[in-house]
């Protein structure tokens, strides 16, 4: 059974909702006064961090890995909703860095001024958002959450946009203006990148694309004495967060006490190696024949 590590998650959703909010003031704020495309964009950037949040927030409040009538399979897969839903917001802001860029090169606009105190405010964004990408990245692989692991590295991009931004800004203070806006396009390319990554590693959870190869499953249950043969092997979910497994297993036993035996030593061996992992074994007799380990054009 998967253990439900909402609370911790949700813990950690919060904090990093009040650093992101205080970064996200903080740029605009300096964008403002500065004129700077770049770093208004950054600070658009950041209103996606604070929206992530809360989106992880409710998220995490459905996502019970616990099963019930409605959901006999649990809650898990509300997180990977929550994490295309962090994609889909880095979309979003990609789509606003360029634009915003490609109207500057248009249109023109004010030239950008900035002040050293001014960098020194970026600087303090900087360090927390590196503090909140470490942090919920910790939690995340700890516990096993998605959406922390998806929001690190949404943070992550962030940390390389006020990167980007700091440097052109320090450009744009020793003269060279232009560097405002050409910066702007690899900040969108940064962002694009950040969420195909996020939508990358989601969708396998929410297709049930195979969680472990049938032959692995195949070697484990022929190691078991008894076990003739496995096959019409599946597999999905995320190993070492929640696997679902089923198979026929075709068992050399005359009552169905042995047989019994036999699939809880397979369960045993199957779950000590991928658990929290959930399992459905078909019986069948020893006579029964089948060469098809799993599914495809390609099973054997």
């Amino acid at each position: 059974m998967s253990l439900d590590n909402r609370a911790t998650v949700r813990k950690v959703l919060i904090i990093t909702l009040l650093l992101n909010i205080f970064v996200m003031l903080l740029k605009a704020v300096v964008g403002k006064l500065t004129g700077s495309l770049s770093l208004l964009a950054d600070a658009l950037h950041s209103v996606t961090d604070s929206a992530n949040n809360i989106l992880g927030l409710i998220a995490s409040r459905f996502s019970s890995p616990q099963p019930d009538r409605e959901h006999p399979y649990g809650h898990l897969k509300f997180e990977a909703v929550g994490a295309l839903g962090i994609a889909a917001f880095l979309g979003i802001a990609c789509f606003e860095i360029l634009q915003g860029a490609v109207e500057r090169i248009l249109n023109g606009g004010e030239p950008v001024r900035i002040s050293a105190p001014e960098l020194w405010l970026l600087l303090v964004v900087l360090g927390v958002n590196i503090f909140v990408t470490f942090y919920e990245r910790h939690v995340g692989v700890k516990v096993g959450s998605p959406i922390l692991i998806a929001d690190a590295k949404h943070t992550m991009s962030d940390v390389w946009v006020t990167i980007s931004v700091i440097g052109g800004l320090i450009g744009v203070w020793l003269g060279y203006q232009w560097l405002d806006v050409v910066l702007a396009f690899p900040v969108a390319l940064l962002v694009f990148w950040s969420g195909w990554t996020v939508l990358k590693e989601n969708l396998p959870w929410l297709v049930d694309q195979i969680a472990i190869a049938p032959e692995v499953i195949h070697a484990i249950a022929l190691s078991v004495p008894g076990v003739i043969n496995c096959h019409d092997i599946a597999s999905r979910g995320v190993v070492g967060r929640q696997v679902f497994m089923e198979m026929h297993l075709i068992v050399d036993a005359e009552d169905v006490e042995t047989a019994h035996r036999i699939t809880e030593e397979v369960e045993r061996l199957l779950e000590e190696r991928f658990r929290p992992v959930r399992i459905v074994i078909h019986v069948e007799p020893p006579e029964y024949q089948s060469e098809q380990i799993s599914f495809g054009a390609n099973s054997k």
